[in-house]
Parts: C-alpha cells; structure tokens; sequence
C-alpha cells in the first residue's frame, strides 16, 4: 500500500512542472478541491468530526506546516526543476531519524542515521546541483524537513483521531492559513487564478488522484508503519519523479550517469531498512 502511495506522489512534481501557475495558485486550488472532496467523503460515511479545542488546535498547528511544505516543495519545482527539487527532498530521512526519537521519547537508533547518510550519499550520486539551483536545493530541503515534522507528528495524532477526520481538518487549517496571507500580503491578484484548461486538467489530478486517497491512506498507515520508515521508503518518490522528469521534460540533461547507482542505492537502503525492522521484532519475540 505505502508502495503504491510513493508510486501516486512521484507524479505530483511533474504535475507541479505542468501546470504554469505560480505555487501559490497551485496550492490554492488543490487545498480547495481536495477539502471540498474530503468533507463530502466525510458527510457521506457519516464520520464524526467532533474535536476538543487542544486537538483543533494541534491540526491546526500541523496544517499551517503542511502549508509551509507545500509551498516549499513547489516553490523549489518552480524555481529550479524537477530532478533538483526530488534529490534535496530526499534529505527528510535524516530529519526523521533525528526527529522522530524526540517526539516519540526514544533513543536514537544509529543505524537509521548511518541509512539516513547512505541515502544523502545517493542522492549527491543522482544528481550534482549546478550553482544556478542552489535556492531550489534549499527549498527541497526545506520541504524535505517540514515534510518529517508533520509526518512525525501525524504519528503520535493518528493514535487518537481517525485518518480521515485528521486529514481533513489538518489540509481546512492549511487552507485558512493560505487565504489569511492572501488578505494581509495582496501578494496574489484575482487574474493569477485564471489559468488555462491544461493546467485546470493538471490540477484536478494533483488534488483528485494525488492528495485525497494518498494522503489519507499515508496518515492511516502510520498506525502501523513509523514515521521513519515511512519516510524512508518516500524516497522511492525521487526515482519515480526524476524518471518522469526525464520522460515529460527531457531532464535527462541534468541527470548524470551515476543516476542508476544512486537509485540502486536508495533502494537498497529501504529494503535494509525493513530487513533490520524485521530482525529486530524477530528478537522481541524471541525474548
């Protein structure tokens, strides 16, 4: 299933390259669409959306980081390129392994770093950033660390909220947070919303196919899966966008042909990942 999810996402930064308007639009309209859908899903299964005041506020704290992310992921995609903005997200597996211990009160595991830098290793194999895409490197990595706050945090939350319920409200709060820095900067003017009918197409499947299934069915899965290794196995996203990237926008160019050892290696650190997991509850039985 997390398989198939990172399968689904290694097409959002293609569609983020397709579409023509600005991040902000982008994120504007797929936190409209996929709100809107979330809360007919939810009326429609008769969800009880039912919260206290603290845990409002804790989704609202996680949604204004997924706002942060967002921007962030699409801002580098539109800055830089495709290949750029999935090498520097990679990054978040390091943050996990460091983030992850902290909220969930637990030691660091050194091999999760030591996988953290193998996949930073693979990453710098992937691709060489050129001097021109340093601040869409920047933001990738930045995406790649708030990516791993909210996906931490959503693992302590999914305990007590269902996915569904917690999604929603985390991507309404996003939402809010969007339109409050609308009114206050006027950074964005009504004609930056008109866009053409290919990118409306492009946006309707960034939100449709790539947020509301994927993004519920991740948060349920952190029930069962921890954040780290979640994390871990998003980079498969990286592969899957620069492959995409090559075939849609010929980025080929930018990728070097250490690409294929690089994704050799991040492979290999996912399935070592889950190899040392499986031993370790192997272990605990045993005890």
């Amino acid at each position: 299933m997390l398989h198939f999810i990172v399968f689904i996402w290694g097409f959002s930064p293609i569609l983020g390259k397709f579409i023509t308007a600005n991040a902000f639009v982008i994120i504007g309209y797929r936190l409209a669409i996929t709100v809107t859908v979330m809360y007919l899903y939810l009326l429609i299964t008769k969800q009880n959306l039912t919260c206290s005041k603290n845990t409002l506020l804790k989704l609202a704290s996680v949604g204004l980081i997924i706002l942060v992310h967002w921007l962030s992921f699409y801002g580098a995609i539109k800055v830089s390129n495709v290949s750029v903005t999935m090498a520097a997200f990679s990054t978040g597996t390091l943050f996990s392994a460091i983030i992850e211990p902290i909220v969930f009160k637990r030691k660091i595991r050194l091999y999760e770093i030591v996988i953290g830098l193998i996949i930073i290793v693979a990453i710098l194999l992937i691709f060489s950033v050129e001097g021109k895409y340093w601040l869409g490197a920047g933001l990738g990595v930045f995406a790649a660390l708030t990516s791993s706050l909210f996906g931490v945090i959503n693992g302590v939350l999914v305990k007590e909220i269902k996915p569904a319920v917690l999604s929603f409200y985390e991507l309404f709060f996003a939402l809010i947070g969007l339109l409050i820095y609308f009114a206050f900067t006027n950074s964005i003017t009504i004609n930056q919303f008109n866009i053409d009918t290919n990118s409306w197409i492009g946006i309707l499947l960034l939100s449709l196919v790539c947020t509301v299934y994927p993004f519920i069915a991740s948060v349920n899965l952190s029930k069962y899966l921890s954040p780290y290794t979640i994390l871990l196995t998003v980079n498969l996203e990286t592969v899957y966008g620069i492959i995409w990237a090559i075939i849609f926008f010929n980025e080929n160019k930018d990728v070097k042909s250490t690409f294929y050892i690089g994704v050799i290696i991040i492979l290999f650190a996912v399935f070592l990942n889950a190899f040392i997991k499986k031993q370790s509850q192997k272990k605990l039985l045993v005890t």
